[in-house]
């Protein structure tokens, strides 16, 4: 536990990947928004407005998951960690800094919900259907939406490190193709009508435990990569 909490300390050391890069991409983006928002309002706009744009440091987690592996991994190695050190320590700092990010998504969340939207009835943090089951669920789903992202970005790292740049973008022309299959397969099927209805049905809680069971499911996979992998 100790090895593995020293990885976690390692991951750490770089805190403009897992610190601040986010935070200052979140502030960039929330602070642009806001000027959209007030330019829209002042044109005298005055229906309910809602952006993404807050979203941004998620899917910067896809980079955070990339760097993670390459950044570290290699020294990891030479310091004696073991694989399965490594690998856990930097979940574990993955779930940190998710829960964080999580924690200012409902902080933004409740400060909208006072202001009436920042005073403009604008909306980034809280969505009205992520905030339907309450800022308990809306959390638990920003915590494993940036835990997926994270544990993608890992994943696609380790075929990286394992086999190299020409299977990683076979890897990525088989899931495009994968996609377009299975979008060809549902039209066949006329069935996009019962896929959007299932989509809509679906409630935040169930979405957030889908994405839980997606990131075990990728973690798995990067671990037994990871595993054979070369620093």
């Amino acid at each position: 536990m100790n090895r593995t909490l020293n990885v976690v300390r390692m991951q750490l050391v770089n805190r403009a990947t897992f610190v601040w890069v986010p935070l200052i991409v979140l502030a960039g983006t929330v602070v642009i928004s806001l000027a959209i928002f007030g330019l829209i309002s002042s044109a005298g706009a005055s229906a309910t407005m809602f952006g993404g744009g807050a979203q941004a440091p998620l899917w910067y987690f896809l980079a955070v998951g990339v760097q993670a592996l390459t950044l570290t991994f290699p020294f990891s190695q030479a310091m004696s960690v073991t694989r399965r050190e490594f690998y856990l320590g930097t979940l574990v700092t993955a779930a940190l800094t998710s829960a964080g990010l999580a924690v200012i998504f409902v902080i933004g969340g409740l400060i909208e919900e006072a202001t009436g939207g920042w005073g403009m009835n604008a909306f980034m943090f809280r969505l009205t259907w992520i905030w339907s089951q309450g800022p308990l669920v809306a959390g638990l789903f920003f915590f494993a939406l940036a835990l997926l992202f994270f544990i993608v970005g890992f994943c696609f790292a380790t075929v990286y490190k394992r086999w190299g740049n020409l299977v990683l973008t076979v890897v990525f022309i088989g899931l495009g193709l994968l996609l377009i299959a299975t979008m060809w397969l549902i039209g066949q099927m006329q069935a996009w009508g019962s896929v959007f209805a299932w989509f809509g049905a679906l409630t935040p809680i169930a979405l957030t435990a889908a994405l839980v069971l997606a990131s075990a499911a990728l973690a798995a996979v990067s671990y037994g990569i990871l595993r054979r992998a070369i620093a």
